[in-house]
């Protein structure tokens, strides 16, 4: 063979191995979320190890162990999301233009802007509401996602329609264990700012379910259906 075929086929390999829609462009895609996912959960690791050094068996403390259960929790979900992102299927469609990932990006990382306000002093009883919020919150996207699975996305993209498990009955499960983790956040910051914040980043988290919702719509035949018979988020209200 030529040496000059022989070079042209070796560069284009990596172009088709790399080019839009393979396994290894959603890779190279996911390499940020990869990054910091995994330093979320080793200082996520961190905490817990910290906080499990102030447990002291003769006097037990419930706002302790909410704690430790709530970063318990947080740490299998950025594992979880983590392998995800290693073994997620390809996108077969994506949300076209630059809202769609803005919406995405803001409705994901503005909760992280509360969280850089000043700490509230909180009651006991405030204390426990918002580690049980968060702690409740985190475990249902915990469970949401082991559905979600290898479909999961950061920006609106179609790879599986999935249905089963909380999906049967809510279009966006994950979502709402998200919201409910940050509102849990958000009461250990709570001030007008810290609302306004919040409000914020609901209203780009519905409109980044309208874009996963109309990209789903157009690349599954039966989403229509699905979408009929199933809450956006609370089973008949929302």
């Amino acid at each position: 063979m030529h040496i000059g075929t022989v070079f042209r086929a070796s560069s284009v390999l990596p172009a088709r191995v790399f080019q839009k829609g393979s396994k290894a462009y959603d890779l190279l895609a996911a390499a940020p979320l990869i990054l910091l996912y995994s330093l979320c959960a080793a200082s996520l690791m961190h905490v817990v190890h910290e906080r499990v050094l102030q447990v002291d068996p003769s006097r037990p403390d419930i706002a302790l162990w909410l704690t430790i259960l709530a970063k318990l929790a947080g740490l299998v979900l950025m594992t979880l999301l983590t392998v995800i992102l290693f073994l997620r299927r390809p996108p077969l469609a994506s949300a076209r233009g630059i809202m769609p990932r803005i919406g995405a990006l803001a409705g994901t990382y503005m909760a992280l802007a509360i969280m850089l306000l000043p700490a509230r002093e909180m009651s006991a009883a405030m204390a426990a509401v918002s580690l049980a919020l968060t702690f409740g919150g985190t475990s249902f996207a915990v469970y949401s996602v082991r559905y979600l699975g290898r479909s999961f996305s950061l920006v609106a993209e179609a790879r599986q329609l999935v249905t089963s498990g909380p999906y049967s009955r809510i279009r966006h499960p994950l979502y709402v264990g998200e919201g409910l983790a940050i509102i849990g956040v958000t009461l250990q910051y709570l001030s007008p700012l810290a609302l306004l914040l919040l409000t914020v980043q609901i209203c780009w988290q519905l409109y980044r379910m309208s874009c996963e919702e109309g990209i789903l719509e157009s690349a599954f035949p039966g989403y229509a259906d699905y979408k009929r018979r199933t809450a956006r988020l609370i089973p008949g209200v929302y």
